[in-house]
């Protein structure tokens, strides 16, 4: 039995976009599964979901836009040149979370990326999509929290000196960007988010 719920318009959804929150509902309906690429919408993705750990998605959602503000519009050039008057400024914000590690693991994974060549953080985390053509999830306990793939994204990442990537973190990276569709069986939105590998970007 499917756990797809109907929102307000009758259409069937994930149980989490279809409830009253109109931030959930728009993230699931426009952005969740949908292909993301290029190095510095996935550099965004994956701090957002470093952020989000211990706390609920909504809590970020609704301060997206004071990251993309704080942090530059997550252009890893930009970041990566941050100062310690920047991580002062940070560390105040009210507009992001003030989580000192956090934004520690963000200023230096921004260091790290900007000595790769570019579209290679792209390459790399698309490198671990699974086979598009698993069984669609009918219920949630058909998702689980991670996989063999984002264990060994998680393992690549760390191992190349990243920080603050996780197995969990990065599965949930992979659901929101595209790699993995986990829009439920009967979910209307399911076949806009299936993987198709997204377009390629140059550059980052």
């Amino acid at each position: 039995m499917s756990d797809a719920v109907p929102g307000a318009d009758g259409l069937p959804r994930c149980p989490w976009g279809a409830g009253p929150a109109p931030d959930y509902l728009l993230y699931h309906d426009t952005e969740w599964g949908r292909a993301v690429r290029g190095d510095d919408a996935l550099f965004e993705r994956l701090c957002l979901e470093a952020f989000q750990s211990g706390l609920s998605w909504l809590t970020i959602l609704r301060r997206r836009e004071g990251f993309r503000s704080a942090f530059a519009g997550f252009r890893i050039a930009e970041v990566a040149r941050f100062t310690e008057a920047d991580r002062v400024r940070l560390l105040a914000d009210p507009g992001i979370i003030r989580n000192r590690a956090k934004i520690d693991a963000t200023l230096a994974n921004a260091r790290v990326l900007a000595q790769w060549d570019a579209g290679e953080l792209d390459a790399l985390i698309w490198s671990y999509a699974p086979d598009p053509g698993r069984p669609a999830p009918a219920g949630l306990t058909d998702i689980p929290a991670s996989t063999a793939q984002s264990t060994a994204l998680a393992s690549q990442l760390k191992r190349r000196g990243l920080r603050f990537v996780g197995p969990t973190t990065a599965y949930a990276l992979m659901q929101a960007c595209g790699l993995v569709n986990d829009h439920l069986a009967d979910c209307a939105y399911r076949d806009a988010a299936a993987p198709a590998g997204g377009a390629p970007v140059s550059g980052r």
